[in-house]
């Protein structure tokens, strides 16, 4: 399949041959579907706090011992998508024809004084010609003002507070001093970004970090990091041999945000909060968004509590078949049915019982703020049959449904809005290997294209799907007012965005 030169070109990536040659496997096979139980409901697999038990929980992050804070934000690549309208109203504009008023470049240019990033000197006074909505995409797209059909979402400002204007990177670090303030009075956060936009980040953080940590009485440790390329998968053609470039060469794609697991796992600190960073609200709602992040984190933390006295427990016992390990076992089996909505296969010898069980404990932790389901895009919370026999809770994508089990989306209550809370170090206070966690059958093959070829594209296993499919998971309502994504630049008019 691949030539001495395609074996030196995969090893210079950081990759390995076998692995490249078992990922291309995958476009002939296919993945399997997942085998879903059914969907996460308040009747079992989605927590509803009461105000008194979100209270506690509050308290419990507070107050409860963790080796250390960081806040992980998902935050490479351009933000094309974001302005994927805007460019095809601007390419109807040069071509002489002009917009509907309904359509979102017509919006963009009448609503302009709306935007955070609407100046006067730039933008004039908003007219109703096909001249004026010209120069006003042109400007928000090109060098000819912003350039941000070009630039990430972390450096496109967002929001207005008077003389000031934030960019979603500054809202987050807004966001991280209210709820992932260090015992030292440090702010750690990892931002994933690509390489070649290192420098807006970094003019983007200089602008603010500052005046913030003045204002807020911290200190932040920003920490950027890429997605490491040894992780692209490479692409196949319609036969699925390997897509070559004109020059013969290998075509190698990024995987999804499911190779920042491995970002992830390079984290030091324990307690880690992952959000995307468009998902990100004006100040105003804040006070909402914090309590539920410290909600979320108290959760965590109470359940990390609870399965390190477990393990400790265990460790006690000399005897797999004495009185105390047979109630021990019971008891974990209760809290993994009741809690995390796991069932285990039975086990009739009591030593293989109580390793099975210590096995299914000494894992990471996450608990997902999950959101009623009102037709928002996303990934939905599902109760799935493991390959070993046991349920636990998963975040599918409809890609891994099976076209037969569809029917089992309308009985969804609830979707991903990516608002996580992962504890990463095992109880003898030494970090997980995250890489032993990652269901590999949990990918998915998508359609693209090189410059105007068809191909298939091959993404790992999500960060959130199934690189985190064998963690100890728990679901928690949230209210919706904590997920407020810009997907489209539109979206910066909703009630969220505006002041």
């Amino acid at each position: 399949m691949f030539t001495a030169k395609d074996l030196q070109a995969i090893r210079q990536r950081g990759s390995d041959p076998k692995t490249v040659e078992k990922q291309t496997g995958y476009f002939k096979k296919g993945f399997p579907w997942m085998k879903i139980v059914g969907p996460a409901t308040p009747e079992r697999g989605i927590t509803i706090l009461s105000e008194a038990e979100a209270d506690e929980a509050v308290r419990y992050a507070d107050t409860a011992a963790v080796a250390g804070k960081c806040k992980f934000v998902p935050a490479s690549g351009a933000a094309s998508r974001m302005f994927k309208d805007i460019f095809a109203g601007l390419e109807k504009l040069d071509a002489g024809e002009d917009l509907p008023a309904d359509a979102p470049g017509s919006r963009l240019a009448a609503r302009i004084k709306d935007f955070a990033f609407y100046t006067p000197a730039l933008f004039g006074e908003p007219e109703d010609s096909p001249a004026y909505r010209k120069d006003v995409l042109e400007k928000v797209l090109t060098d000819k003002g912003y350039g941000y059909g070009s630039k990430p979402k972390g450096v496109i400002k967002f929001h207005r507070y008077g003389e000031e204007v934030r960019t979603a990177l500054a809202e987050h670090l807004v966001e991280a001093q209210e709820y992932m303030r260090g015992a030292d009075g440090v702010c750690r956060l990892t931002v994933t970004i690509s390489p070649e936009h290192r420098s807006l980040f970094e003019e983007a953080l200089a602008e603010v970090k500052p005046v913030f940590e003045q204002r807020y009485g911290v200190r932040y440790d920003v920490r950027f990091t890429y997605q490491d390329k040894a992780t692209d998968t490479l692409a196949v053609d319609g036969k699925n041999k390997p897509f070559r470039k004109d020059d013969g060469s290998l075509l190698f794609r990024p995987a999804g945000h499911g190779a920042l697991i491995k970002n992830l796992g390079e984290v030091e600190e324990e307690l880690v909060s992952i959000k995307n960073i468009d998902n990100v609200a004006h100040e105003k709602l804040l006070p909402v968004t914090a309590r539920y992040k410290k909600i979320l984190i108290g959760e965590a933390l109470r359940i990390r509590d609870r399965i390190f006295a477990y393990l400790e427990r265990f460790d006690a016992i000399r005897d797999p078949r004495s009185e105390e390990a047979h109630l021990l076992c019971d008891e974990v089996e209760n809290f993994f049915d009741r809690k995390l909505c796991m069932q285990l296969p039975l086990a009739h010898d009591p030593a293989e019982r109580m390793q099975m069980l210590r096995a299914k404990l000494d894992r990471p932790v996450r608990v997902c703020g999950m959101v009623r389901n009102l037709g928002e895009p996303g990934g939905g919370p599902f109760i799935i049959a493991g390959r070993d026999g046991a349920t636990s809770l998963q975040i599918l994508e409809s890609v891994q449904i099976a076209p037969e089990a569809k029917d089992i989306l309308k009985r969804s209550t609830h979707f991903n809005p990516v608002d996580l809370v992962c504890c990463l170090r095992n109880y003898k206070g030494e970090r997980f290997d995250l890489s032993k966690y990652v269901d590999e059958q949990a990918g998915f093959i998508s359609s693209k294209s090189y410059q105007g070829r068809e191909l298939k594209a091959l993404e790992l296993p999500g960060l959130w799907n199934g690189a985190m499919s064998d963690w100890n998971t728990l679901f928690v309502e949230v209210p919706v007012e904590t997920f407020n994504p810009v997907k489209v630049v539109l979206d910066l008019l909703r009630p969220a965005h505006q002041g």
